[in-house]
């Protein structure tokens, strides 16, 4: 009996762990790290698109809306796909996706940008979680596979692999605190099975 009440107590309500904060907090990080990028290369916030590089060295200046903004007609994966895939020995399996310039938006550039606002912002909300972090975790593989399969400095851990990682434990936990799952559910039973 002793045992089965510190196990309770060790496991709290529900048999929720006590660190389910944990992966509450790292939940909400990844779905805005998605939020972010997708509002960066949308818009050209200066981050990763339009900051503006003087002899190719990135300066402090930043240049919003760019002709690189996807609104603009910048293609957010072009650079990714076309170059950025060389170094990995299965990137090849890759590059044939890329639009056929920068400025050209293929649907490499809609689906990239589909994964990342309805992964971020479900992922942020708490609703359709294991089945966004899926999506997510699927994107950090392919991601991985295009740009880090043995590359000179780790052959097989990159940030690529610990974010799907991270993705992969969100899904089996589920939303945790903070998430609007159960309200959805409640005022759309429909929506059950986007749990």
């Amino acid at each position: 009996m002793a045992v089965t009440d510190s196990l309770e107590n060790a496991l709290g309500d529900g048999g929720q762990t006590k660190g389910m904060w944990a992966w509450t907090a790292l939940r909400l990080a990844l779905g805005w790290s998605f939020v972010w990028a997708f509002f960066d290369k949308m818009f050209g916030l200066g981050f990763s698109t339009c900051r503006v590089s003087v002899d190719g060295a990135a300066t402090n200046t930043i240049d919003v809306m760019c002709d690189s903004a996807m609104l603009k007609g910048g293609s957010p994966t072009y650079g990714l796909l076309e170059f950025g895939t060389q170094g990995s020995h299965t990137g090849g399996l890759f590059r044939w996706m890329a639009s056929s310039g920068p400025d050209t938006i293929g649907i490499a550039d809609v689906l990239f940008m589909l994964a990342l606002f309805c992964g971020g912002f479900a992922l942020m909300l708490g609703v359709g979680v294991r089945i966004a972090a899926i999506g997510c975790a699927l994107l950090m593989f392919f991601m991985f596979l295009a740009l880090d399969v043995w590359p000179d400095t780790n052959p097989i851990n990159s940030s690529h692999t610990i974010e799907m990682l991270a993705f992969l434990g969100i899904a089996t936990v589920g939303p945790g605190r903070f998430a609007l799952q159960n309200w959805m559910v409640r005022t759309f039973p429909f929506m059950s099975w986007a749990k």
